[in-house]
């Protein structure tokens, strides 16, 4: 079992408070993702569920105990972090087993339980291999090897890819989440990466400023974020958001807005993701300028300067609308279904 319960977790040092009472459940096999920008308490949070931080106030349960007070080592967590911390002088083999050789664990069964992890892990052949000689994802592996040996509750992982590069960062994701469904253990993982979250976690807590803005599934937390925080951050490129227009905005500014349909009289923005924004015929949409376009291949990227917005808007549009050339006039239309009000 590895049922967590956080009933409001506060923590502070000193007169600073950085977790400002966090209330959560996390289900037994499920793999949540705490992200947020830095500073905003994920890894903090992490650390009071590892037993590597104290709780200032409030109650973790884990499978229904109280745990506030219990040792890290007796909490049933085993922690990656995102250095691999792997001890030089030993094997990998020795540093995969190396707690259960504190732990007591006899060698012939140390040696069968790093042999069968090594194995899920695809990483048998090295096991002889002392980790200066094993490149970053190696070491990484060997880094989750060590912890999985353990058969903890839950797998807490504190930003473990963020030294690898962007290709090892892929096969590593995949990797987990394969270990995931494997394992079949809770796993809470840590990162500012969006798109690690919204493509590793059963569900995300975004976090900001010490406190939990909303919990969902990736889709349900992009189609319909809580707020214009939540909806900045998850989404790559950024959705455009467009402030309610005044008496002196321009025709263009007041025609975007319209084309949103009914909009709540509370709501000071509508947001638009760049993939709702498309390219029309002339006439038909609002009037826009070319600034900048990229191209990536499958789809371009197209900013867009609309007359009396004081940013730019982007547009994802397909491949073949991507031979725009820079100071061009395009018409802007996006459908009102997707439109977001904050």
């Amino acid at each position: 079992m590895g049922r967590l319960a956080l009933r409001g977790i506060r923590k502070s040092y000193g007169e600073t408070a950085v977790i400002h009472g966090v209330d959560l459940e996390v289900d037994d096999g499920e793999f949540l993702v705490f992200v947020g920008p830095s500073g905003c308490g994920k890894s903090t949070m992490l650390r009071m569920i590892a037993g590597l931080e104290s709780i200032s106030a409030g109650e973790l349960l884990i499978d229904g105990v109280r745990a506030n007070e219990v040792s890290a080592a007796e909490r049933g967590a085993a922690m990656v972090f995102q250095s691999y911390a792997l001890y030089p002088h030993m094997t990998v083999a020795e540093n995969m087993g190396f707690s259960l050789r504190m732990a007591g664990v006899k060698k012939l069964e140390r040696e069968q339980q790093v042999a069968q992890t090594a194995e899920a892990l695809r990483i048998t052949h090295l096991l002889p291999r002392l980790p200066k000689a094993l490149s970053g994802g190696e070491r990484q592996r060997v880094a989750i090897g060590r912890a999985i040996v353990r058969k903890p509750k839950v797998f807490l992982f504190d930003e473990p890819l963020s030294n690898l590069d962007a290709a090892l960062r892929v096969s590593m994701r995949i990797e987990l989440s394969r270990l995931h469904k494997s394992l079949g253990t809770t796993m809470i993982y840590v990162t500012h990466d969006q798109v690690e979250a919204m493509t590793m976690g059963t569900r995300i807590a975004v976090f900001n400023q010490g406190r939990i803005e909303q919990i969902g599934t990736p889709m349900d937390l992009y189609q319909r974020p809580a707020n214009e925080f939540v909806a900045t951050f998850l989404g790559s490129p950024r959705i455009n958001l467009i402030s309610r227009p005044d008496t002196a905005a321009s025709q263009a500014h007041q025609a975007l807005w319209n084309a949103a349909g009914t909009v709540s009289p509370q709501a000071q923005k509508i947001g638009i993701r760049p993939e709702h924004l498309h390219l029309c015929s002339p006439g038909s949409g609002v009037a826009a300028q070319v600034m900048l376009a990229e191209h990536l291949g499958d789809a371009s990227i197209i900013h867009l300067q609309v007359q009396g917005l004081e940013t730019l808007l982007t547009a994802k549009v397909p491949a073949g609308d991507g031979s725009l050339q820079v100071g061009e006039m395009v018409s802007l239309g996006f459908d009102a279904a997707h439109t977001l009000a904050f």
